[in-house]
């Protein structure tokens, strides 16, 4: 089965996806939400393989949703809107199709193929879906991997994530993004930055006898006392 969510504000609009679903024996309707921030809610509690995002709504707008979840994305996403300017940012997000409204059973029939394609080759492990964070970005919403951050960095209630020489903030506190990159190779160095493991080639002191920990991009991190001997377990060191 595959599990879906419905998100849009408007409840007749919610109404006609859960209709063009009732007969679709291998889909299941979990809920419908009104506004984004219960949609983030619900699909971080429920985990649904499909969610039919609306883009404007109350309490942040589709793209916020995406953003909020950080490294809990849904398997695929549909998004449904009255307006097509949205399209471009909608696939830059990692959205698999774009629902303009109105649409009829048979473009619909078109979104449900993909989308059923989609989550049955995820499942059988022919497609590989890295762990991505959605990013706000001059104007853009990034999907940036998380395999490819370098470090991460509290800067008040945001993050900064350092990738490729590049810095983006994301709307998260760095205990919060800690729980979240859990078992994905990050460590803490000290109390206000976690490191990529992957991308540390050593340790070394400075002048004052203070550990550093070295990055392939060059950057030279604190290791403070209370956190060494984890990342010294973790390096193998």
């Amino acid at each position: 089965m595959i599990r879906a969510l419905i998100v849009d504000d408007e409840p007749l609009a919610r109404r006609n996806v859960t209709a063009m679903l009732a007969d679709e024996a291998d889909i299941e309707v979990i809920g419908e939400c009104a506004s984004g921030g219960e949609a983030a809610a619900r699909i971080r509690a429920e985990r649904p393989d499909l969610v039919f995002l609306d883009v404007q709504m109350p309490d942040g707008d589709g793209f916020d949703v995406l953003e909020s979840l950080g490294c809990e994305l849904p398997s695929a996403v549909v998004f449904v809107t009255a307006y097509d300017r949205y399209a471009l940012r909608a696939f830059e997000v990692g959205a698999i199709d774009y629902l303009l409204k109105p649409f009829d059973q048979v473009r619909f029939a078109k979104v449900l193929a993909r989308a059923r394609d989609w989550i049955g080759q995820e499942r059988n492990g022919e497609k590989s879906r890295d762990a991505r964070l959605a990013v706000k970005s001059a104007g853009q919403v990034l999907l940036v991997k998380v395999a490819e951050i370098d470090w991460v960095e509290a800067a008040d209630y945001y993050v900064s994530l350092h990738v490729a020489g590049r810095t983006h903030l994301l709307r998260r506190s760095l205990a919060d993004l800690e729980k979240e990159l859990d078992g994905q190779g990050f460590c803490r160095v000290h109390r206000s930055a976690l490191v990529n493991l992957d991308r540390v080639t050593g340790l070394s002191t400075d002048e004052e006898g203070d550990y550093r920990v070295e990055l392939t991009c060059g950057a030279r991190l604190r290791l403070s006392r209370s956190c060494r001997r984890q990342v010294q377990e973790k390096l193998g060191l």
